[in-house]
């Protein structure tokens, strides 16, 4: 196919600031480092954008020294699919599938969408994340959210505060659908006391309640909210040996290595009975973009990233009425050249 012709390489690291520090479990991230990619082939460019994986040590650094040691290979030419058998799941992958995707599609003159097997995107519900805080200000955040339908709050095992802060942010918006994500924060004792809260304050979904590699922590775990796994789950092999713990898969193109195995990751999932989810890691509309296509086949869309930065790039996703919506030339349309 026209993607094994050569192709020239260039990667660059970028730093996108936080327009205020954002706290998780164990975690406040003020800046998220970024690898851009662009492929060219003749007056045609295909870009990707990934944030790694930070809780593997996947840092924009290691995935940019990654590329330049495969830059010969990468240049060659090559298959998304040849691809995944060189360069493991994780963010360095992920920026040059992305980017592989973008250049076929310009070459094919057609828009990604459609390479992808679907019908035209339509806008996603997407969830609206507040970080952790001081219940009143996590309610204030909620409120400002004033076109959200759905909101995700972030919690961080301390179980008490944890619960005041759903009880002040339910109080504040009583309409929304809610989630909360503990990222790894708890185990099965603390876990087993805020399960009641969950449910009597209406939680539709816990996401990753216990740490990576302790999914074991979950048996015995009574699921009277729907369980998602992220940072338990990043690939297929994964999916293949986890999925069992969990109701909701998030998959995330940072984790997976990409748009291609994100996919695959979604039509297997379903396979198994489970929901699927996508995710997203900081990053700008350069990164929503590719994952909004996966969205299109998602139960449950989590793509707010760039509203947590100072400056998106132009043009930029669009978010109205809860909503997110790509416009083709955002990435992946079929007629940019340079």
């Amino acid at each position: 196919m026209i993607l094994t012709d050569r192709v020239a390489l260039m990667v660059r690291n970028e730093l996108l600031r936080l327009s205020a520090p954002f706290r998780i479990s164990g975690h406040v991230f003020e800046a998220s480092p970024v690898t851009v990619v662009t492929l060219r082939q003749g007056h045609y460019i295909g870009r990707g954008e990934a944030a790694g994986v930070y809780y593997m040590h996947d840092e924009p650094s290691d995935m940019s020294r990654t590329l330049e040691k495969q830059r010969d290979r990468l240049e060659a030419g090559m298959t998304r699919e040849e691809l995944r058998g060189l360069l493991p799941s994780g963010g360095a992958r992920n920026a040059v599938d992305c980017a592989l995707w973008e250049l076929e599609a310009r070459l094919a003159g057609v828009p990604a969408w459609q390479l992808a097997g679907i019908a035209k995107p339509k806008p996603l519900l997407t969830t609206f994340t507040v970080g952790a805080d001081d219940p009143d200000k996590m309610a204030t955040r909620a409120l400002a959210y004033t076109h959200a339908r759905a909101i995700k709050l972030k919690l961080t095992g301390e179980v008490d505060l944890d619960i005041a802060r759903l009880r002040a942010v339910r109080k504040a918006r009583p309409e929304a659908w809610i989630g909360v994500d503990a990222n790894q924060g708890y185990v099965p004792k603390t876990l087993s006391q805020l399960l009641p809260a969950l449910v009597d304050e209406g939680v539709s979904l816990l996401e990753q309640p216990c740490r990576r590699d302790h999914e074991a922590d979950l048996d015995g775990i009574d699921h009277v909210v729907p369980i998602a796994a992220d940072e338990s789950i990043l690939d297929l092999a994964e999916l293949e040996e986890r999925a069992h713990r969990f109701d909701v898969i998030n998959i995330k193109l940072d984790k997976c290595g990409g748009l291609t195995e994100g996919l695959m990751m979604a039509r297997r999932a379903r396979e198994m009975g489970k929901r699927v989810m996508v995710g997203n890691m900081v990053g700008t509309s350069l990164a929503m973009a590719p994952a909004f296509i996966l969205g299109q086949h998602c139960d449950i869309v989590d793509l707010d990233g760039p509203l947590f930065l100072e400056r998106d790039r132009t043009p930029g996703v669009v978010y109205a009425d809860g909503h997110v919506d790509c416009p083709d030339n955002v990435w992946g349309a079929p007629d940019a050249v340079l």
